[in-house]
């Protein structure tokens, strides 16, 4: 279909979708475009297609703006355990091996799923670790399921579907995992819900990996069906930002339909009997090639791993190695420099020095970079010595909260987090990591509370303001995010209201 409008238009929408969302609409498809803006241009609060392109091209997109496009724009085509094959590499010979891996580390596993539309691939991926944990309460593991679309994301946190969602799926996972509903849909059971943590994600953004939204230490990331609709450019970019979200070893599983050594370089591919995965290998692990995944064992042992890193010279690391290796040395002559300096008298006690700062800020950037990398013990370690220096300075310990969250530690986080808040009780990141905590312990009034004082300390901050300890975020980002983390709370009470 050949579109009527003027062609500088298509051209220039196209350039702006594509840096604002990603997506790739080529000139061969402009005439899908066209249809599908004149059909969110009553939303978007125009009459028809031209006068939404214009009004479009004339300003920065609002988030409001994006959620509407990205509800004409992405297509909601899924169901639970779409692509079979993936799940049978994931159930006979990774998630086996990661679990036992974590177990021994006490880290948790971390999955994530981008752009996880109406909620069935995170379910799916939740219902597979129920299996393999025989059940538990507890299979030690966290899902984040990502998604640009605002609509997505409120039907998945529901975890509603209909018979559609279960085309290729077998009755048995209905039957156990699902309760049947009056109205004849489907409900997921509340102990494989409470497993996925659902939030707001735009793949074209550079905000991950990143601490704060969860992004990072990634053991496995899912992301089937949805860079078919991005350019290379953006491919690559998504690609190199997945690369750094992952932990060494760590898997990314797109869909058949998206492999390509070109544009996923970084990666090593590796060939299973019934799917192909990419790998996140660095020089200090081996190679790993696969003719019968029945012989393989997985490149799983962390800490083997990072002890060989450690022993390679510097030339011979990954990028994120040599800027860790960096911090470290940077941060230990700090340090050493503070304990060798003499006390100065004339300096009131308990009141931190300039050098104590620049240790105190060189400290808690070497235990962000552990962080990243999914070295969490050592990140807790360079945190505490960072609380040593200045025990006044709230930033170490949040940081160390959120480390606490992920390896699983959620009370200490909560202590952490309120320590954080005595000594600074407009510490807006405090707030909303406290809020996602009570939120996971389903203490939803409580959750609220703190989702409230973060809203309205955010309200007091410019848009566009950079937040304190949040690697970039701004007060807008923020927002949004708690806006988004707060729908998922509503399932809940609505389903207590009922019962």
């Amino acid at each position: 279909m050949q579109s009527a409008l003027a062609h500088p238009l298509f051209s220039q929408l196209s350039r702006l979708l594509e840096k604002e969302m990603g997506l790739y609409y080529p000139a061969k498809s402009w005439g899908d475009l066209e249809r599908r803006i004149a059909a969110a241009a009553p939303a978007l609060g125009t009459v028809d297609a031209e006068s939404c392109i214009r009004q479009l091209l004339s300003a920065s997109l609002t988030r409001q703006q994006l959620e509407i496009l990205a509800g004409h724009l992405t297509v909601g085509e899924t169901y639970f355990f779409r692509e079979t094959g993936s799940f049978d590499v994931l159930e006979e010979c990774i998630l086996p091996e990661l679990m036992r891996a974590r177990a021994r580390s006490g880290r948790q596993l971390r999955i994530w799923s981008a752009g996880c539309c109406t909620g069935e691939e995170p379910y799916s991926i939740a219902i597979l670790l129920d299996r393999l944990s025989q059940h538990t309460a507890d299979a030690n593991a966290t899902i984040l399921a990502t998604d640009i679309n605002p609509a997505f994301l409120e039907k998945a946190a529901k975890g509603l579907y209909g018979e559609w969602s279960f085309r290729a799926t077998p009755p048995w996972i209905k039957e156990r995992y699902f309760k049947r509903r009056k109205n004849g849909q489907f409900e997921i059971l509340p102990h494989i819900r409470k497993r996925v943590t659902f939030s707001y994600l735009n793949l074209a953004e550079e905000i991950y990996p990143d601490i704060i939204n969860g992004a990072d230490a990634m053991d496995v990331i899912f992301c089937r069906n949805v860079l078919m609709y991005f350019s290379p450019d953006s491919v690559m970019k998504i690609g190199k930002n997945f690369y750094r979200s992952l932990v060494n070893g760590g898997w990314l599983i797109l869909s058949p339909v998206e492999l390509g050594r070109d544009l996923f370089p970084q990666f090593k591919q590796t060939t299973f009997p019934t799917a192909i995965f990419y790998q996140k290998a660095t020089i200090a692990e081996p190679s790993v090639t696969i003719d019968d995944h029945s012989t393989w064992t997985p490149v799983l042992q962390q800490d083997a791993a990072n002890s060989q890193a450690q022993a390679l010279p510097l030339f011979l690391l990954g990028e994120d190695e040599k800027m860790l290796r960096f911090s470290e040395s940077v941060a230990t002559e700090h340090l050493i420099e503070r304990v060798a300096m003499p006390d100065q008298a004339a300096e009131p006690r308990g009141a931190a020095s300039k050098e104590d700062d620049e240790t105190f800020e060189m400290l808690c950037d070497t235990a962000r970079s552990y962080a990243n990398l999914g070295k969490l013990a050592e990140a807790a370690s360079w945190c505490e010595k960072a609380i040593a220096v200045n025990k006044l300075n709230p930033a170490a310990r949040y940081l160390l909260a959120t480390i606490n969250q992920e390896l699983g530690q959620s009370t200490t986080a909560m202590q952490l987090l309120r320590k954080t808040l005595y000594l600074d009780p407009d510490f807006v990141l405090a707030h909303f990591a406290l809020g996602n905590l009570c939120m996971s312990h389903d203490r939803t009034g409580e959750a609220e509370r703190h989702f409230d004082n973060a809203l309205a300390l955010l309200s007091l901050r410019p848009y566009d303001e950079l937040l304190p300890e949040s690697n970039g975020l701004t007060a807008r980002r923020l927002t949004d995010i708690i806006t988004s983390a707060r729908s998922s709370i509503l399932p809940v009470s609505l389903d207590r209201e009922a019962q």
